[in-house]
């Protein structure tokens, strides 16, 4: 399940960083949310922080399990 965790957290992470950086080099955000939804700039930012949170996590339970066996 935490493996689940971290890939969400990158995919979450790298859809908000492809946003920001759309809407701060270009015209419009880059990515697949664009095709779905229009997200604001800011909340673009929330998604990079709650990705890379969500990654972090799960790396870190992956890394402890390791430790563990």
């Amino acid at each position: 399940m935490k493996e689940i965790i971290a890939i969400v957290g990158w995919v979450v992470g790298i859809q908000g960083a492809l946003g920001v950086a759309g809407r701060t080099f270009g015209d419009e955000p880059w990515g697949m949310l664009k095709k779905w939804w229009d997200v604001p700039t800011p909340l673009y930012a929330a998604l990079i922080v709650v990705g890379v949170a969500l990654a972090v996590y799960g790396e870190t339970a992956k890394k402890r399990r390791k430790a563990r066996a």
